[in-house]
C-alpha cells in the first residue's frame, strides 16, 4: 500500500485556510448572501467545467457548468458539512453529465472540419476526444490542468483529492495522453 506524503505545515494549513474560506462562503450563500455565492461560483467553476468537459461536448459543458450551480444553490441547505463543497458540486457536476445522456436523444456530430477547415480547432477536438477516451481520474485531473490552467494544488484543493493523486493521476494521464497522441500520428 501506497502512503501519501507527508504534507508541509504550510500546505495543511493552506487547504485549512481555504476549506474555512469555503466554509464561510457556504454558510453565507445558505442565509441568501448573493456576493457569498457569487465567490464560491468564481472558486469552483473551473472545476466544474473541467468535469463536464470531460465527459460531455463542449458546446454543452457552459450550459451544464450553469445548472449544477443553480441546482446548487437550491439544494445548498442539504449540504451537511460546509468544507465539503467541492466535493460535492464536483460530484453534482459528474451527475449532471450522466443525467445529459440520460435525457438525449443518440445523436451523430458531425466532424468539425466539414464546412470550415480550422486545423487547430480541429486538432484541439481530437486531442480532446483521445483525453475523453482515458481512465475518468486521469481525464479529470488533464482537463482541469490542461483545459482549466488549474495547477495540481489548486485541483488536489478544489476537488478534495490528494496532492499526491493529483500528481500521480496527471503524471499517469499525461504518459497516456503521449502515447495515444503518438499512435495516432500527433506529435507529442
Amino acid at each position: 500500500m501506497l502512503k501519501e506524503p507527508v504534507r508541509s505545515a504550510a500546505a495543511l494549513t493552506r487547504n485549512e485556510t481555504d476549506d474555512a474560506e469555503t466554509a464561510a462562503l457556504v454558510r453565507g450563500a445558505r442565509t441568501g448572501d448573493r456576493s457569498a455565492f457569487a465567490r464560491l461560483y468564481e472558486r469552483f467553476a473551473p472545476i466544474v467545467h473541467g468535469l463536464l468537459l470531460a465527459r460531455v461536448q463542449f458546446q454543452d459543458a457552459d450550459d451544464l457548468t450553469q445548472e449544477v450551480f443553480l441546482n446548487a444553490i437550491q439544494r445548498l441547505n442539504a449540504l451537511r458539512d460546509a468544507r465539503a463543497f467541492g466535493g460535492w458540486i464536483a460530484a453534482m457536476a459528474r451527475n449532471a453529465a450522466v443525467d445529459l445522456y440520460r435525457r438525449s436523444p443518440e445523436t451523430t456530430e458531425l466532424p468539425s472540419t466539414i464546412g470550415r477547415p480550422d486545423p487547430p480547432t480541429a486538432e484541439a477536438a481530437e486531442i480532446l476526444r483521445i483525453i475523453r477516451e482515458l481512465p475518468p481520474a486521469y481525464r479529470e485531473t488533464l482537463i482541469l490542468r490542461l483545459v482549466e490552467g488549474m495547477t495540481g494544488p489548486e485541483i488536489a484543493a478544489r476537488t478534495g483529492l490528494g496532492a499526491g493523486s493529483v500528481r500521480v493521476n496527471l503524471h499517469r494521464g499525461m504518459k497516456l495522453l503521449r502515447q495515444r497522441l503518438n499512435g495516432s500520428g500527433h506529435h507529442a
